[in-house]
């Protein structure tokens, strides 16, 4: 009670401070002009655009259908609705289009924002939001000046000018991680790049690089064990770099230091089609941006040989396996964790096989929740439940898309000691890891071993539950007591991507699971007569989708009914798959 007591104490200071640190901002003096225009670090999907064109306006999984309107009068209340219009992330899409209809619309837009929250006004005021749109129209400016009469040009530097006042002022308040890093970029951006703002270069290269030393840990990653994120970051420091060597600086130490340690990271986190781990709320990344980011970096460091970021990945043939191998990220990154402990993914060249179901944050509360939990991950759950709970809402702090301040609820009794090693044969590589999130309850420690062999076409799975001390075995005694020692139930779980098509064979003993790539993977559970087999409705949650996408998951069922039980299970290429596979089918349409 006391710490939600502060955390709303906090957050109303913090309210306050943005406020006024606005309302000084926007009288600041306008910048002059533009002294150079850097590349664009982001150009996003033309099919949105011309979404946006045609008036289906579709924003943190909200559709309005409202041709000619200005953006800002929809009345849409919902806070990631709110954040995400907010960011002018819609600039990309747009600029992706390209053409005069494009322009005008985005110009449109931009002065209706600032005609109405450019005096300091409105819920776009916060460092995260404000960053990301100081970030964009810079980003965005040989996409947005042309045609601009004098009023609106004046009326956009004014805005520019004010931005980067603001954020000078308030960068230290973003969250940590993503939201910490734009803003220093943005800033030093800002001061590169528009006339009358020279002022905050020093300054803000002196931020980049402290939020290079505090927000990338040495081993090139972020608290928050958020992939996407991850990415993000490197694109944004490449991008700011570039601009630093345009302007005949170079990046400061702890700025170039970062990036050579996140481009290893990232290699090390990639699936076989290019994607990342869909963990802690990450998603699959914007295609062709990891590979632009990497290339940017230019680090050439070997992919580190054990977990990066806490995930253990596997690799051979045209498969690739990734586990979450750590414990759920704490503290401020708490509000976004997943419950995800030995999870896994498996992609076979262009195809996910099995996934996680996502973040499901662009489709509202529910949803985002829902994506969190232990069931909408692969992996093994006891009695239904996730090997981390999640809490009531409002005991850590979150973001949503753009870092719109809201109540996240924090993972409860979160595995501790999550051991892992890692192991490679000329036959196999394999992953052994544990987690104690079910020891309290159950008195059970899950333990997960995966064995990929050399060519790819096999992943061996086994799968224990144990009762290693006196202590836990008389938690497990109780459990298997209030089951009417039938034993403790356990289900362990693999979704399927939903271009997945799984069929189970008649016998019940085995699913064989199609691609679109022609492949066909089959799950077997190997000699457990305690166990089922069923398939099960799932979903998959993915940004920019009006609604979650059907898929389905395999489920394998049984009960420990002693103090270790061993599942063990396998997914094998049949052995009609040829080894190479010619792979052209589209993926389906985002807008289906």
């Amino acid at each position: 009670m006391v710490g939600t007591i502060a955390d709303k104490e906090r957050g109303r200071a913090a309210r306050l401070a943005d406020r006024w640190h606005a309302w000084r901002a926007a009288r600041a003096r306008p910048a002059d002009g533009f002294a150079a225009e850097p590349e664009p670090r982001a150009i996003g999907d033309p099919a949105r655009g011309r979404e946006l064109l045609a008036g289906n306006l579709m924003f943190a999984g909200h559709l309005v259908e409202a041709p000619e309107a200005d953006l800002w009068d929809l009345g849409v209340a919902e806070p990631a609705f709110v954040a995400e219009t907010q960011s002018f992330a819609w600039l990309d899409d747009l600029a992706a289009v390209g053409g005069p209809a494009a322009r005008r619309l985005a110009q449109r837009w931009l002065a209706g924002w600032i005609a109405r929250f450019g005096r300091g006004r409105g819920p776009g005021w916060t460092p995260a939001l404000a960053a990301r749109r100081l970030g964009r129209w810079i980003d965005h400016a040989a996409f947005l000046a042309p045609g601009l009469d004098s009023a609106a040009q004046a009326a956009w530097l004014g805005a520019l000018a004010g931005h980067a006042a603001f954020v000078a002022r308030r960068w230290r308040a973003a969250p940590p991680g993503l939201p910490r890093v734009e803003a220093a970029c943005a800033l030093v951006q800002a001061g590169l790049t528009l006339e009358g703002l020279e002022a905050h270069r020093a300054p803000a290269c002196a931020a980049l690089e402290r939020v290079c030393r505090g927000e990338i840990d040495a081993a090139g990653g972020l608290a928050s064990r958020n992939a996407e994120e991850l990415m993000e970051v490197l694109s944004l420091l490449t991008w700011t770099a570039g601009a630093l060597r345009a302007a005949r600086r170079a990046p400061g130490p702890a700025h170039a230091a970062a990036m050579e340690r996140i481009a290893p990271a990232l290699r090390a986190l990639r699936h076989a089609d290019g994607g990342l781990p869909r963990f802690h709320g990450g998603g699959r990344g914007v295609p062709g941006r990891l590979d632009a980011a990497l290339a940017a970096a230019g680090a050439r460091r070997r992919m580190p040989e054990g977990p990066s970021m806490g995930y253990a990945r596997l690799s051979a043939g045209r498969t690739t396996v990734v586990m979450d191998a750590a414990p759920p990220p704490g503290g401020a990154a708490a509000g976004e964790a997943h419950a995800s402990t030995l999870a896994v993914e498996v992609t076979s060249g262009r195809r996910p096989v099995i996934v996680s179901c996502g973040a499901g944050a662009s489709f509202g509360p529910g949803w985002r929740r829902a994506g969190r939990a232990g069931a909408a991950h692969s992996v093994l759950l006891v009695e239904g439940l996730s090997s981390a709970r999640l809490g009531a809402s409002g005991g850590a702090s979150g973001k949503a898309s753009g870092g719109a301040r809201q109540a996240r609820a924090a993972l409860e009794s979160a595995p501790r000691r999550v051991p892992v090693e890692m192991a490679r044969t000329p036959e196999a590589q394999r992953v052994e890891a544990g987690q104690d999130g079910y020891r309290a309850e159950f008195g059970l420690t899950h333990a997960r071993v995966l064995s990929l062999s050399a060519d790819g076409r096999r992943l061996s799975g086994e799968d224990f539950l144990v009762a290693l001390e006196a202590e836990d075995e008389r938690r497990f005694d109780a459990a298997r007591a209030a089951g009417k020692l039938r034993g403790v139930a356990f289900q362990i779980r693999f979704h399927l991507h939903p271009e997945a098509e799984p069929a189970l064979a008649p016998s019940g003993a085995e699913v064989s699971v199609t691609l679109r790539s022609g492949e066909v993977w089959v799950l077997r559970p190997e000699a457990e007569p305690r166990t089922r087999l069923t398939l099960e409705p799932s979903v998959y949650l993915e940004r920019g989708r009006l609604r979650p996408r059907a898929t389905q998951q395999i489920v394998l069922s049984g009960r420990a009914v002693e103090y270790g039980t061993r599942v063990r299970w396998s997914l094998a290429k049949a052995d009609d798959t040829a080894l190479a596979v010619r792979d052209l089918a589209e993926a389906v349409d985002v807008y289906e």
